[in-house]
């Protein structure tokens, strides 16, 4: 445990660490300390003037069990860019003595680790190989402390800039960092803000604001239309294989006369389906003239009694006036029943004529099950090539606001 009590403010902070501490700054003035000749932290005659608050963030000593270590954040930095844009940096070290770093950028979340590699970003090249991720330069620019809590292994750059390049492929960063002639390579990975509340029991955190520069995209566009063209295969496959060699069958062919039917249902022989469910189409033919008929259909599956129903109206007028002949309806109509699976049917038909009707005497009743169509299947194909296109639209104006403050946006006219 080390314990430091500032001088300036009396304020005393301890803190568990275990590493050599080159700098110390008070949490609650922000006075810098450094070790003297006697190797003790001493009052460097330098103070942080802070330009923001650490409010909302975690604190100096405050312990989480973050994926699944126990960390203590021994350090804090609050770095500012282009003048605007701040940041803060929490560093976090576990019982061994290993450092990891939390970052947070308006609410968005960034978990990173030092790494051994080195590149030669020297001509800032457009891209960079981390490992086997390919990853796009977002910006090269002068960094400024202007805010410090905590122990440090290092001695904080109080009047010099931080030299700082990052390349991006969401959700992964690479950050190379230049204070003089040292430089560090950190790489790091989105990480969602509940998790970070979760694990170091937040009471409070800063609000998300915009994109964040490798926040992901809610699902993976790429990854869903590899999905959507699997499905879309296998929908056709199994169409050919339950449907293959299936013709359609005529199950009724029946004509009824007025005297004979008017008002009565008709029943029809019973019937065998075999196959994949299909559509079974009613055609429907009168010579009804200035009148009407309805036709109700029932099919009734023998074995589970179950009964579906459908009715048609078919009509036909015609008439002469001022001049011009006139006509509407229809002595040809056509009900169906969807979906019909196979099984042993019959029909219950029953037509019923207009009252009024002297004229005409017959109807003709035609029942097809028909041959499967490919419908089904395209509309599902159909959907989902609609539901690919609108996320691939969302995905595209999320990348664009990510892009939107890097001078090397891909977006760029």
């Amino acid at each position: 445990m080390m314990e430091v009590p500032c001088s300036n403010c009396q304020t005393v902070t301890r803190v568990e660490v275990a590493f050599e501490v080159r700098n110390f700054v008070c949490p609650n003035c922000q006075s810098v300390f450094a070790p003297n000749n006697n190797g003790l932290l001493a009052f460097t005659g330098q103070k942080l003037q802070h330009e923001q608050t650490f409010e909302n963030g975690l604190t100096v000593g405050q312990k989480g069990v973050l994926k699944g270590v126990a960390y203590t954040v021994v350090g804090i930095i609050v770095k500012k860019a282009y003048g605007t844009f701040y940041w803060t940096e929490y560093t976090l070290q576990d019982a061994s003595g290993k450092f990891r770093y939390l970052a947070d950028s308006e609410g968005h979340w960034i978990f990173l680790e030092e790494v051994t590699e080195k590149y030669n970003l020297t001509n800032r090249p457009r891209f960079l190989k981390h490992g086997d991720i390919d990853l796009r330069l977002y910006h090269h620019t002068k960094v400024e402390i202007v805010g410090a809590k905590g122990f440090f292994d290092l001695s904080l750059p109080l009047k010099g800039n931080v030299f700082m390049i990052e390349y991006v492929n969401p959700p992964y960063i690479v950050s190379v960092e230049r204070m003089g002639p040292d430089e560090v390579t950190f790489f790091g990975t989105h990480i969602n803000r509940k998790e970070v509340v979760k694990a170091f029991a937040m009471e409070r955190t800063n609000a998300r604001v915009g994109t964040g520069i490798v926040q992901p995209f809610f699902v993976n566009v790429r990854g869903v239309a590899i999905v959507f063209c699997v499905a879309a295969i296998l929908i056709f496959l199994t169409h050919i294989a339950v449907y293959n060699g299936q013709k359609s069958q005529d199950v009724l062919e029946q004509t009824f006369t007025i005297s004979e039917q008017n008002n009565k249902s008709f029943v029809s022989k019973p019937f065998t389906l075999e196959g994949g469910s299909a559509p079974l189409t009613v055609f429907l033919d009168s010579d009804i003239d200035n009148s009407w008929l309805n036709v109700s259909v029932a099919l009734v599956n023998e074995q589970t009694n179950e009964e579906v129903y459908a009715d048609k109206d078919v009509e036909y007028y015609h008439g002469y006036e001022g001049g011009e002949s006139w006509s509407e309806g229809d002595r040809r109509e056509t009900l169906q029943l969807c979906g019909v699976a196979k099984g042993r049917y019959h029909l219950l038909v029953t037509p019923m004529w207009a009252p009024e009707n002297q004229s005409n005497n017959y109807m003709r009743v035609r029942a097809v099950w028909n041959q499967p169509s490919t419908w089904n299947a395209w509309f599902q194909i159909i959907a989902m090539g609609i539901l690919l296109a609108v996320l691939y639209f969302l995905n595209f104006n999320f990348e664009k606001k990510r892009w939107a403050d890097s001078d090397y946006s891909p977006y760029s006219e």
